[in-house]
């Protein structure tokens, strides 16, 4: 007994623990996606507020930027517009050029002792300037200490392939190669002649660039990115290295104008954003570039993952004790089962081994009917044979003669008996298969009426007709087995003088056959066998047997995908119903094996 009880409590314990592991693993997978949400919601967040700064800080710049361009680009125009310096390059002058130029830009010139109206560069100052010829070359200032000094090398950046029909930005490096090299903002005027009204010079200046977030305090270090070098003074020389390294493998893809990546510097992971400052210019492309230290963004995200789990912790904490107490509680019906279940066991053995004994004996009388129905065939043929033989003699009278060709009838009974027991053993041993064709029921219909009314026991009932064009799928022989069932059956249990109505109707994929005939009709608890073989009433019950018939048209009709039944049975009507598919399911229906 203690043996018998310790596998079925192993299996409860059993199954009580896998509940609960199963309910902490879903608790333990929601807190898990709760955090990565929340990790992942942390940097969609973070970096939206960096991208909106970004953004702010540099459309600040722009618009100051746009401001001292407008500012200078007046005063440029204004001086552009002097007729002295027009006169200057139209009659060849050029040596009152710088001149002439000298008191129109002396206040917007950067005084020579350093000092400044903003240190930062904001105010409009500039720091050289100096006119181009018609060939877009730099002329030669007498004194450069006027007009700020140039290098040879910055000053032949100032060139230009020709002269520009319209203002041009562009950025110089100041002391390219050196750690303390700048970046200067270069603004080009076409000077417009009078006579023509077409660029004959043009004048340059350049003043030091407004820099993100120079009016407030911020963590964003900025810089520009010029003629191949980063011009970044607020990180480390190798931090400013490996910038570089990653802005000209970023730029060298096409129509990257602007872009943001993180990248990982000498002091932690930073966001690098770059963006081009001077589109479409006949001077050669700067971009801006800001870099964006991440530890605080990073600090957030581990105290927000310790938070989220530590409440995962405690979540899993509570979980573990609610699910202890519910996995002991939706166990009990797990409980009741196995016990109830190791009682009935015993009883579903004897019940599969009966069914098993069962299924055997099927087997052995679907062979032994199949056996049969063969070995019959000959002697009933025989027997036919001869009673044909002794009827066509001529020393029988007619009654003799009526006589053997009403035993000439039931031979052929008997072999439709032994074609329906071969038909049957078929079917129950699941060797029937349906080949399905397109088949026209209402003239099989017709042909199934002939036949009956040359039976020799013929039709002693009128016969009502209503059944219109109808393709259906199935199997030719097989459909005329349930028609002949049907029909031989209505015919057989009619009153003398009688109705047999026939009609056909379609119902979306169905063909709908019904056949009905006057005659008594079937009690109640014998409609429940009706369709049973070989069933006949009980002793002292006036009920009409079925044999083979009714049986094998059902099964038939199953086997066709359709059905039959007996649709109504009252004091003076019986009718049976038979469906099938139309035709045009037939091309997609598989055969089908019973």
């Amino acid at each position: 007994m203690n043996r018998a009880i310790a596998p079925k409590n192993s299996g409860l314990l059993s199954f009580r623990g896998k509940l609960l592991a199963a309910m902490m693993l879903l608790v333990s997978a929601i807190t898990a996606l709760g955090l990565y949400l929340a990790q992942q919601q942390l940097a969609v967040n973070a970096e939206r507020e960096l991208e909106r700064e970004f953004l702010g800080e540099v459309a600040s710049l722009h618009r100051v930027q746009e401001m001292h361009r407008g500012a200078l680009a007046e005063r440029c125009l204004v001086l552009a517009k002097k007729p002295r310096i027009r006169a200057a390059f139209e009659d060849g002058a050029l040596d009152l050029l710088y001149a002439n130029a000298k008191d129109e830009l002396r206040d917007m010139m950067n005084p020579t002792d350093g000092s400044s109206d903003e240190p930062g560069g904001t105010s409009l100052q500039a720091n050289f300037y100096r006119f181009l010829d018609g060939r877009g070359a730099v002329i030669k200032p007498p004194h450069e200490r006027d007009v700020g000094e140039l290098t040879p090398e910055e000053e032949s950046q100032l060139t230009l392939e020709a002269v520009p029909d319209e203002q041009q930005i562009g950025y110089l490096s100041r002391r390219a190669g050196q750690s303390d090299g700048t970046v200067d903002e270069i603004i080009a005027m076409p000077i417009i002649s009078s006579e023509t009204n077409q660029p004959i010079a043009a004048i340059v200046v350049g003043v030091k660039p407004v820099e993100v977030g120079r009016r407030r305090a911020t963590s964003i270090k900025s810089g520009i990115w010029c003629n191949g070098q980063l011009h970044l003074p607020a990180v480390t020389d190798s931090s400013r290295a490996i910038l570089a390294s990653e802005l000209t493998r970023a730029m060298a893809s096409p129509a990257r104008a602007e872009r943001s990546f993180r990248i990982e510097l000498d002091d932690g992971p930073h966001l690098l954003f770059y963006k081009q400052l001077n589109p479409n210019s006949h001077y050669p492309s700067a971009s801006e570039v800001c870099v964006y230290p991440l530890n605080d963004l990073l600090a957030r995200q581990r105290q927000l993952r310790w938070q989220i789990l530590g409440s995962g912790a405690l979540l899993l904490a509570g979980a573990f004790v609610v699910s202890h107490f519910a996995s002991a509680r939706l166990s009990r019906p797990v409980t009741k089962l196995a016990h109830d279940s190791a009682e009935n066991r015993a009883e579903l053995e004897r019940a599969e081994t009966a069914l098993e004994k069962t299924s055997k004996e099927l087997q052995r009388s679907a062979r032994f009917s199949a056996n049969t129905s063969h070995q019959l065939k000959t002697p009933v043929t025989v027997l036919r044979a001869g009673l044909e033989e002794l009827r066509a003699q001529e020393h029988l009278t007619p009654e003799g003669r009526e006589a053997i060709a009403a035993l000439i009838h039931q031979t052929f009974r008997i072999t439709s008996i032994i074609e329906d027991l071969l038909l049957l053993s078929q079917m129950d041993a699941g060797r029937l298969q349906i080949a399905f064709t397109t088949v026209d029921l209402s003239h099989l219909l017709e042909a199934q009426m002939d036949d009956l009314s040359a039976s020799p026991a013929g039709v002693d009932a009128k016969i009502e007709d209503d059944c219109p064009d109808v393709q259906i799928a199935g199997e030719k022989h097989y459909v005329a087995l349930i028609l002949q069932n049907l029909l031989e059956n209505a015919r057989k249990y009619n009153r003398p003088g009688g109705r047999i109505r026939i009609s056909c109707r379609a119902e979306g994929d169905w063909a709908v056959l019904t056949i009905g005939n006057t005659g008594r009709s079937i009690p109640g608890p014998a409609r429940e066998h009706i369709f049973e073989r070989f069933h006949r009433g009980s002793v002292g019950e006036d009920i009409t047997g079925h044999g083979l018939g009714l049986n094998l048209a059902r099964d038939l009709a199953r086997l066709h995908g359709g059905d039959l039944r007996l649709l109504r049975s009252d004091e003076d009507w019986t009718e049976f119903e038979v469906r099938f598919r139309v035709a045009r399911q037939a091309a997609a229906t598989p055969g089908r094996v019973l």
